[in-house]
């Protein structure tokens, strides 16, 4: 599976189905839990208990009650929800993780969340304090034995009354189900995921959006020659810079001023290596995040193989590769957003755009475009307190026996935020950008790619003269990039991005 593949079932509803070779692996790995279960071996959260209690012993007759105990005591994630994409996202990555056949869930278990997933229920589940894995998934969890709350649709309702609403009954957990469903790197890894295939998105808007500033900034393209990039062989550097190049071919504004200026200030010019690093950062994290996707994270994994299998206990729960991943990808995406900045104070600055003052063509009574820079500081400020890395921390948990602790969860946590003040600080570059062409006084037209981004602007934008309520424009444009618009429009113009 790929993170296109959770993201369409998480973000765009496609359908979930299993096929032969999943329902084997799952059903495989369940009999030799019930095997083992019924010879009373003791295996480390199958017949014992869990964390610091790993050495109390539970009888086959206590195994349902534990279950249902890891979950009860596990719902104490407290605060906001998660967003439905967030949950269904973690649901898809249970269903792989199971799916690699080394978990020993039921198969049946498993059905009961694909249905979920298909019938558009989704379980509340809180997403503050967690460290890595454990209470947001036991919230999820409690709706399949029809405790908690649970989406349908929009509507929250009681877990009982959500699964009737879809024509669902509720399970009852068997032996080591309450560990599955709650351990692993499964939140880590979906909400991961998501931050990530939005910043990636961002990231290709970044290089549109800072070509289509530096055409309107009369910029000179020199700098993204070449020559210039095979003397410093980065692939996403060399990369940025044609894709600039490539948007700008058939530009009469760029041609027209391509000796403009002798050198553009940095936020121009280094586009390529700014834009590059940042993509290296975010390529590196897909790699992994891929790997995660179809790994086994539980503890203990059921190994089928040899005489009559093993259970093996140790720590693939741990979520230090998506976590510091996604503490690296935040401070990349902080950095395209620092740039962005800096590229729209150069757009509303008349000493430096030779247009008029914050873009208004009656300045002093109008503001124009100058508070929109606020924002973009105000959330450039934000994504720089959240560009602090939550990996380097670790605070002991149960009773000293997780004596370390990834903090996985809180990195891809503030991803998303970060995700998404990247979109609103690149929306108000481009905003800018558009408002700016209104006051370009040559008869020359911007490249083919940038007509059809701003053609699709004014669809919902007008050129502003006088103050207007400006949010609800910054929110449009923000969707474009968001929904993934401004890259097709772009692509169908001049091809794929690099």
């Amino acid at each position: 599976m790929s993170i296109q593949d959770l993201v369409d079932v998480a973000r765009f509803g496609a359908k979930v189905e299993f096929d032969d070779e999943y329902c084997n692996r799952v059903e495989k790995s369940r009999a030799l839990v019930e095997k083992w279960v019924a010879e009373e071996r003791v295996m480390y959260g199958v017949t014992t208990g869990f964390g610091a209690l790993c050495n109390k012993v539970i009888s086959p007759s206590e195994t349902a009650q534990l279950q249902r105990n890891i979950l009860l005591s596990h719902s104490t994630s407290v605060g906001a929800p998660l967003t439905i994409e967030e949950v269904r996202a973690t649901i898809f990555m249970i269903l792989q993780n199971v799916g690699q056949g080394f978990c020993g869930a039921r198969l049946e278990t498993v059905e009961l969340y694909r249905q979920f997933l298909n019938l558009g229920i989704t379980p509340f589940a809180p997403k503050e304090g967690s460290v890595g894995y454990l209470s947001p998934e036991a919230h999820m969890a409690l709706v399949l034995i029809g405790e908690g709350q649970a989406y349908v649709g929009n509507e929250l309702l009681p877990a009982k009354a959500a699964l009737q609403r879809v024509g669902l009954t509720p399970t009852t957990l068997s032996a080591k189900e309450g560990l599955v469903l709650v351990s692993g790197t499964t939140s880590v890894t979906a909400l991961g995921a998501l931050a990530l295939y939005d910043m990636r998105n961002a990231a290709k808007c970044a290089d549109i959006i800072g070509a289509m500033t530096l055409e309107i900034l009369k910029g000179n393209v020199s700098a993204f020659d070449e020559r210039l990039m095979s003397v410093r062989p980065h692939a996403e550097q060399q990369a940025t810079a044609a894709n600039v190049r490539t948007i700008l071919k058939d530009s009469e504004i760029a041609a027209h001023f391509r000796n403009y200026h002798l050198q553009d200030a940095m936020s121009i010019r280094c586009i390529p290596q700014l834009h590059g690093a940042v993509k290296k950062t975010l390529n590196d994290a897909l790699k992994t995040i891929e790997i995660e996707i179809n790994s086994c994270c539980d503890n203990p994994i059921i190994w089928p193989e040899g005489e009559d299998g093993e259970a093996i206990s140790g720590c693939n729960p741990d979520s230090s590769y998506v976590g510091i991943e996604l503490d690296s990808a935040c401070i990349a995406a902080t950095a395209l957003a620092k740039m962005s900045e800096r590229r729209n104070s150069r757009l509303i600055d008349g000493n430096v755009s030779e247009y008029p003052a914050f873009l208004t063509g009656n300045p002093g009574i109008n503001l124009g475009l100058m508070i929109p820079q606020y924002t973009q500081a105000g959330l450039l400020n934000d994504m720089k307190i959240l560009s602090h890395p939550a990996t380097i921390d670790s605070i002991p948990t149960c009773g000293n026996q997780e004596d370390y602790v990834s903090m996985g969860y809180n990195a891809v946590k503030k991803a998303g935020k970060v995700a998404e003040n990247l979109e609103f600080i690149l929306a108000i570059e481009l905003l800018s950008v558009y408002q700016a062409h209104q006051f370009l006084e040559i008869n020359k037209t911007p490249a083919s790619a940038a007509q059809a981004v701003l053609a699709e602007i004014a669809l919902t934008v007008p050129y502003i003269n006088e103050d207007v309520y400006l949010y609800p424009y910054i929110n449009n444009i923000r969707d474009l990039i968001h929904k993934q618009k401004i890259v097709k429009l772009v692509e169908e113009k001049i091809g794929k991005l690099l």
